[in-house]
């Protein structure tokens, strides 16, 4: 049950077999007011009814609902399926244009990224011939001027692409 505290309006929730049918004092938490409470059962009176209900009519009026509830299903039914269709048609014209796209798309896009993929794996060559220039020297010592040219041209090519932009 809730009680709630005449000093501050504080509402506590309360287990009924806590509180007595003679009632007891009870302190809120939040004020520290104290005061005595008692269970008070409103609801003491029987409830009558006035009026007899009559079945029929009951009966009679569900049938009607019924009825009109089954004369509304039809047009939703027609309603869902041209919606389910039109639906349909929308997410065949999507794969149709998908396609189309794709394979336009397929040729630039291979181009594209085999040149990238070249370009990442002469760099990655250039950074393991710098990286493992001396031991290459060692075994062979007649490329240390080609690996010098390679260099020199690499550096003359970044000061070129440098001065472009």
């Amino acid at each position: 049950m809730i009680i709630t505290c005449p000093n501050c309006n504080k509402q506590f929730k309360i287990v009924n077999s806590l509180i007595p049918d003679e009632g007891r004092d009870l302190q809120c938490g939040s004020c520290n007011h104290v005061w005595f409470y008692k269970i008070e059962e409103n609801n003491n009176e029987i409830l009558e009814l006035k009026q007899e209900v009559i079945s029929e009519d009951i009966e009679t009026k569900i049938e009607n609902k019924e009825e009109k509830i089954e004369e509304k299903k039809q047009p939703e039914e027609i309603i869902k399926t041209e919606i389910n269709n039109n639906k349909k048609e929308k997410n065949s014209e999507k794969q149709k244009k998908t396609t189309i796209f794709k394979k336009t798309e397929s040729k630039g896009s291979k181009f594209f990224s085999y040149l990238i993929v070249s370009i990442i794996s002469f760099v990655a060559l250039i950074i393991l011939l710098d990286t493992l220039k001396t031991p290459l020297i060692n075994v062979f010592p007649g490329i240390e001027i080609i690996l010098f040219n390679l260099f020199e041209t690499l550096q003359d090519i970044k000061l070129f692409i440098i001065d472009l932009i």
